[in-house]
């Protein structure tokens, strides 16, 4: 009840109502803004009795954008990094890291379980890339554009499980990216799934 929500967060007499009404309304905030974290610390009694949010920590879902635009348009870019926010425009989820072997992966859970393979065989990711399961070709050649950007860069790995994604698009996405950027880095690419034959025949004789 509202009640115990007061009394579990160690409030007493007056305050204890006053709590709850502010939980109340930071729950009705979570739901409004369609945040995914609102984090209060601290939260507290002033000398005055009055019960406070006296700092607050927001993170809110990026697939409501459309609904929440004023607030998305609030967002301050200038200290993000440059190749996240052009991934972004292109719907990949990048995020950079200090190793030198770039990965292109379908799907978060694969893309964290290829990173920690990476690690645990003596190796250092350089990103998280999710190219997410409705990836097109000229998506693929992005990622491949926003991977070489990295100096550090020394292999890629490629590792697709074609469950919704089609291998063969990616398969075409890496020969156009590798066409035009005259990639000299080592590529290991590892397909599994959907057209995964016609991928590798796509890449075997794409020289």
């Amino acid at each position: 009840t509202d009640a115990e929500l007061g009394e579990k967060v160690e409030f007493e007499g007056d305050a204890i109502g006053q709590a709850e009404e502010e939980i109340k309304k930071l729950y009705d905030l979570f739901i409004g803004v369609d945040a995914t974290q609102v984090e209060i610390n601290p939260f507290g009694l002033t000398d005055q009795q009055e019960v406070v949010c006296f700092d607050a920590k927001m993170n809110f879902d990026d697939n409501a954008e459309f609904r929440q635009k004023d607030i998305f348009e609030m967002e301050d870019t200038s200290e993000s990094d440059a190749r996240e926010l052009e991934a972004a425009e292109h719907d990949l989820n990048y995020i950079a890291m200090d190793g030198n072997i770039a990965c292109l992966v379908n799907g978060a859970g694969l893309a964290m379980a290829t990173m920690d393979i990476i690690q645990l065989h003596g190796g250092c990711p350089a990103n998280f890339l999710d190219v997410g399961g409705k990836v097109g070709e000229a998506q693929v050649e992005k990622a491949f554009n926003i991977l070489t950007q990295d100096a550090s860069v020394k292999a890629i790995f490629v590792n697709i499980f074609g469950g919704i994604v089609d291998c063969k698009v990616i398969a075409s996405g890496i020969i156009n990216a590798c066409n035009k950027s005259k990639l000299e880095l080592p590529l290991v690419v590892r397909l599994k799934g959907a057209n995964m034959e016609a991928a590798r025949e796509l890449l075997a004789d794409s020289g």
